[in-house]
């Protein structure tokens, strides 16, 4: 099989993308991968092999039909990680959101068809459902975003949905819970925390820190990813869990605790505008339909994600500078 995937730069996509080539995906262990990335902030070639004899790398942009054209024909599946992901520069600016999630991946979805590529999985996000106050969201939930990105990824949920409806395109959807894992970006809430903690810095925990999140490592995303790719039926919305709640004050008093630190090193700020205050998915479709279940429980994964970030500070430091280069 051969595979373009987009966004394989980035946290979660690249763990995909050097997963798959190390032979952690049964069935795929001969599959090629182009990876297009357009290596924006966020994303870093130095996260994927430096060469590797099944590994293509096209630095371009999905909102680019003609590049799209071009290097799509051949390939039997994409899988779209592609997105700006961060609410906070969301809420600073949509525009670049809504260029790259949604009418990037229509740009996708037309050079898909143009292309007879066979098969499309979009790897999509919780927050498309909203908030929930109690019980958990299954596929079926309607979509309520209240943050621009949620917003941006529920406009290209449904394009993808459309997509299959109006051409027939073989597309699967997955929506996850929060991932953590190396390699992240440390504007994200774990390694923030973490780097700002191992440099003596303060942390800056939103509002009153209640906020509940469910955390599933990226490494049991991206199996269930896999999963899909393979055996997910057409048309069908899969949801991710990683079955842990935790307010984001109880996973900043392990992260101090990890660290060394007390309490003192916390510093509440003003709340996120539209911050939604509580997130958890019903799983139970692809734990009954594909076999998936996560492996890594969120104590030990945490735990060696600090470690990680500990043993790693020349990555994380330049990944730091890198974006604040780039927002100046």
């Amino acid at each position: 099989m051969r595979l373009l995937v987009t966004g394989g730069a980035g946290f979660i996509g690249s763990h995909f993308v050097r997963t798959l080539l190390d032979g952690g995906y049964p069935g795929h262990e001969t599959s090629r991968v182009t990876v297009l990335d357009k290596l924006t902030y966020a994303g870093h070639r130095d996260n994927l092999p430096a060469a590797h004899p099944r590994l293509e790398f096209v630095r371009g942009d999905i909102c680019d039909p003609e590049l799209l054209d071009r290097i799509l024909p051949g390939h039997d599946a994409v899988v779209h990680f592609a997105a700006e992901s961060h609410v906070d520069r969301s809420v600073r600016s949509a525009s670049e959101f809504v260029r790259t999630n949604v009418a990037g991946t229509q740009a996708l979805l037309d050079a898909c068809l143009a292309a007879g590529t066979e098969r499309f999985v979009h790897v999509s996000t919780d927050e498309v459902y909203g908030s929930i106050a109690e019980g958990s969201w299954t596929e079926d939930h309607p979509l309520l975003p209240n943050s621009p990105y949620a917003a941006s990824k529920a406009s290209s949920d449904l394009l993808v949905r459309a997509f299959h409806r109006t051409h027939g395109l073989n597309v699967s959807i997955t929506r996850c819970s929060n991932n953590y894992g190396p390699y992240q970006h440390p504007e994200k809430l774990i390694p923030l925390f973490v780097t700002n903690l191992l440099e003596g810095r303060p942390v800056p925990l939103y509002g009153d820190g209640r906020n509940v999140r469910e955390w599933l490592h990226v490494d049991d995303h991206c199996r269930a990813v896999a999963l899909v790719l393979d055996r997910g039926r057409p048309g069908e919305v899969y949801n991710v869990g990683g079955g842990d709640e935790r307010t984001n004050r109880e996973v900043t008093e392990r992260l101090l605790a990890l660290c060394g630190a007390d309490w003192s090193r916390v510093r509440h700020v003003p709340d996120r505008k539209g911050h939604d205050l509580r997130y958890a998915l019903d799983d139970g479709k692809i734990r009954a339909e594909l076999g998936y279940a996560p492996r890594i429980p969120f104590e030990r994964g945490l735990a060696d994600v600090v470690a990680w970030y500990r043993d790693h500070p020349g990555w994380w430091k330049a990944v730091r500078h890198a974006a604040e280069g780039a927002a100046r």
